[in-house]
């Protein structure tokens, strides 16, 4: 009998995993399709906010601000802290 993937890893829990996350996660969202211009604007977004990041109370102004690396990757008006920046 031959040694496949399939044999050694069960895969139910790791597609559960994945469901779950794109199905309930508040960091997860349906991308907007409308024209080619608002899906890159919004696979742009970040947000350092959510379950593991920060919260509202403890982001203080060096972690809001935009490091000058970031620029050209990321789009600090289309965050969830956009208007805060």
């Amino acid at each position: 009998e031959a040694i496949t993937p399939q044999t050694l890893i069960n895969i139910r829990p790791v597609v559960a995993a994945i469901k779950e996350f794109f199905g309930t996660s508040q960091l997860s969202q349906f991308m907007y399709q409308n024209n080619p211009l608002s899906g890159l604007t919004h696979k742009r977004r970040l947000s350092a906010l959510g379950p593991g990041g920060l919260s509202r109370e403890r982001a203080g102004l060096e972690v809001r601000d935009v490091h000058p690396s970031h620029y050209g990757r990321m789009c600090p008006i289309e965050t969830p802290e956009g208007p805060n920046i």
